[in-house]
């Protein structure tokens, strides 16, 4: 019987509907108002922080307020008097007499007292007396708020302090931050799956290479050649292939020449490159760096067609104090050619820049033009240094190859601009259009300071590709 009964209370035998309908509502009823004491307690607890996390933002607001006041000086009635009151109370500082310091704020603030104080040496005395205080107390204000100014003006020189300039070498390293990262990082997760040098190793990094946009042609070169320096060198290690691909990769970018040809008085260097690829910019900074080496620079604007680019040419002139020759927008550009050649004849330039059309939606409009002004390039400066530079985006990865094999039908392209490698990933763009066009990169954009387009270096751009 009493192990009936214990079933019975436990799972409700013996029971009839309505107690065991009364044993649930009560067990619901106690659960709900369990559950509600555990919501208000996390409510409260909730409210509380909040209320302490809004006194400590209050406190630490109410601390950045005093601390801008006090450093900005918070006197601004003191600030705001007249402009009399402080010109008086300068000449009472200065080494002119007392009384000339008394009695001019004393005319302007009781004109009736300061005359009956002339008449009368008595009166005079007395007035001097009462006014010496304020006096004094306008001093006072005339030297705080002449104090507040010399601080504001050191704080300003310690903010406008020039920063510290850095080396060709580490603004280049910082510049291809990202190309780095994406570069080494393909290379290193291969070599660390291996512990031998293999077949399987070469056609990992040929992949890997060809995911940094090296290019698929120069990829497959840089792995042959990798396979003979293994021979050769006897490279048994998977961690010593990548010093091998290094010395390659400065390899492939020595073969062609970089180094700008001009050698006469004046050069010419003609850039050309689509729209948006940086080439204005560009324009201004190597007009810059030259003027820096002490050349006379002129530059001509011959882009008469792209809505602009006159505009954003005479901003950079006259940020670096050049010389622009420029027509009406829509103007034939080798006329402007011709006017930039004779400025430049007559004030002694040594360098002549000409912003020429880069529009490749018309192929044969643009072969002409390039055409006209190199004849009138050739007429006007016969035997002339002459440099014709294609400006790249290093963002747009293999379509800048595209670019390049569109313009050497239309130019003789001497040299690359290659643009905001700082910006991109991609910055293996560089041996493809060393390898495979055989036209060497001449200057580099690594930052948007208008020091950052560079002279390209390869064997600085090797090291700093694999730099750590």
């Amino acid at each position: 019987m009493g192990l009936k009964k214990t079933f019975g209370r436990l799972f409700g035998f013996g029971k009839n509907d309505e107690e065991i309908l009364e044993v649930t509502e009560e067990k619901n009823d106690e659960a709900a108002e369990e559950l509600d004491g555990i919501i208000e307690d996390a409510v409260e607890d909730i409210a509380e922080k909040a209320e302490d996390f809004a006194e400590e933002v209050k406190e630490k607001a109410d601390e950045l307020i005093d601390d801008i006041e006090e450093f900005i000086g918070d006197d601004k009635e003191e600030i705001s008097e007249p402009e009399a009151a402080e010109e008086d109370a300068a000449e009472g500082i200065s080494s002119e007499p007392e009384a000339a310091a008394v009695e001019e704020p004393v005319s302007e603030t009781e004109p009736e007292e300061a005359e009956e104080a002339v008449a009368e040496d008595a009166q005079e005395t007395l007035v001097a007396e009462i006014t010496e205080e304020p006096a004094d107390a306008e001093e006072a204000v005339t030297a705080e708020v002449s104090a507040e100014p010399e601080e504001a003006v050191v704080s300003e020189k310690i903010i406008e302090k020039p920063k510290q300039k850095i080396g060709f070498f580490a603004k280049l390293k910082s510049g291809l931050e990202k190309t780095r990262k994406s570069f080494n990082d393909k290379i290193d997760s291969v070599l660390k799956a291996f512990r031998i040098v293999d077949e399987d190793l070469f056609e990992e990094l040929e992949e890997a290479l060809i995911m940094a946009d090296v290019g698929v042609e120069t990829s497959l070169y840089i792995i042959s050649q990798l396979r003979e320096r293994v021979k050769s060198d006897r490279i048994k290690e998977p961690s010593e292939v990548k010093g091998a691909i290094e010395e390659i990769i400065a390899e492939i970018l020595s073969e062609n020449d970089t180094t700008m040809k001009l050698e006469t008085t004046p050069s010419v260097i003609m850039v050309i490159g689509v729209n948006g690829v940086g080439k204005t910019t560009s324009i201004g900074k190597m007009a810059a760096r030259y003027k820096a080496e002490g050349k006379k620079v002129v530059i001509g604007a011959a882009d008469t067609f792209r809505a602009a680019a006159i505009d954003q040419l005479q901003i950079w002139a006259d940020r670096s104090g050049i010389d622009l020759i420029k027509h009406q927008e829509g103007s034939d550009p080798a006329a402007v050619v011709f006017d930039t050649i004779s400025a430049a004849k007559a004030r002694n330039a040594d360098v002549i820049i000409l912003d020429t059309a880069g529009r490749l939606h018309n192929k044969k409009n643009l072969m002409d033009e390039l055409s006209k002004i190199f004849r009138v390039m050739e007429r006007e400066l016969p035997g002339c240094s002459k440099e014709t530079l294609l400006v790249l985006d290093a963002t747009t990865g293999q379509n800048a190859v595209n670019q390049v094999k569109l313009f050497r039908e239309s130019a003789d392209i001497s040299g690359i601009i290659l643009t905001k490698l700082d910006g991109s990933a991609k910055g293996g763009i560089v041996l493809a259009i060393a390898h495979e066009e055989k036209i060497p990169v001449k200057l580099v954009g690594v930052g948007e300071g208008i020091e950052d387009l560079q002279v390209f270096n390869a064997d600085d751009f090797a090291k700093a590709l694999f730099a750590e």
